[in-house]
C-alpha cells in the first residue's frame, strides 16, 4: 500500500514537501498535482524510477513523456536549450499549461527524450508540483495518472486502483482543475508548431508572438 501525503495546494507545508522530494530524490515514483490533472512522476534522471512509470502506464518506450520543472532557471540548468522564440513564449505562459517542446540535455533518462534529442517541458502554475520539482533538486516526469487509452484524472478519487498500488507515494492537494491537458507547442525552430491542442489555444499562442 503506497504511502498517502496530504499537502496544502496553495500553501505547501515544508515537512511534507521535503518528504515527498526526499522519496523522488531515493527514486521513488509518485502521484501528484499538476495545474490541469494529476501526474504520474519521478525523478526524470532516474532511468530506473522513469522505466517503472513506462511499464505501469504500458506505454512504449519510444513515446516520449514530458517533464514538469519548478522555474525557467531549473528548465535552463536541468532540462535544455530555450531558443529564442521559446523564451518568448515561457515568458507569456509560464507557470501554467504551454508545454515546449526544446533540445534536451544529455543527462535527462532516454524515456523523456524525443526523436532528435528534444524534450517537452513546462512550468505547471501549481505551487505543490513546483515546490517538489525545487526541493528534489530535479526535473520530474509528468504523464497523466492512468493506464495509456485510459482518461486522465483530476481528482485522487478517479485513481486506478491498479495505478495506485503500483506506485510508492501518493501527494493529495484536493481536485485539480482538469479539462484539457497542456498543449504541446514545438519552439526549437524560427516558427513555431502546435503539436498537440490543450488547454491553450493555439490562435492565444499565435497572437502572444504578434
Amino acid at each position: 500500500m503506497p504511502t498517502e501525503i496530504r499537502i496544502d495546494p496553495l500553501f505547501p507545508e515544508a515537512d511534507a514537501v521535503r518528504e515527498v522530494a526526499g522519496a523522488i530524490a531515493r527514486g521513488a515514483v509518485v502521484v501528484y498535482p499538476t495545474d490541469t490533472l494529476y501526474a504520474l512522476g519521478a525523478s526524470a534522471r532516474d532511468v530506473a524510477a522513469v522505466t517503472r512509470i513506462c511499464r505501469l502506464k504500458g506505454r512504449r518506450r519510444d513515446q516520449p513523456m514530458s517533464v514538469i520543472a519548478a522555474d525557467g532557471a531549473q528548465v535552463d540548468r536541468d532540462v535544455g536549450i530555450v531558443s529564442s522564440l521559446g523564451r518568448r513564449l515561457a515568458a507569456r505562459w509560464w507557470p501554467g499549461p504551454l508545454t515546449l517542446v526544446i533540445d534536451a540535455h544529455t543527462h535527462l533518462a532516454q524515456p523523456c527524450v524525443g526523436a532528435g534529442g528534444s524534450v517537452a517541458v513546462r512550468v505547471p502554475d501549481h505551487a505543490v508540483a513546483c515546490a517538489l520539482a525545487r526541493v528534489a533538486r530535479t526535473p520530474l516526469v509528468a504523464t497523466s495518472a492512468n493506464h495509456s487509452g485510459m482518461a486522465p484524472i483530476a481528482r485522487l478519487s478517479e485513481l486506478d486502483e491498479a495505478v495506485r498500488q503500483a506506485v510508492d507515494l501518493i501527494v493529495d492537494a484536493g481536485p485539480v482543475a482538469g479539462g484539457a491537458p497542456s498543449t504541446i507547442v514545438d519552439a526549437r525552430g524560427p516558427k513555431t508548431a502546435l503539436l498537440r491542442a490543450g488547454a491553450v489555444a493555439w490562435d492565444r499562442v499565435l497572437e502572444s508572438l504578434s
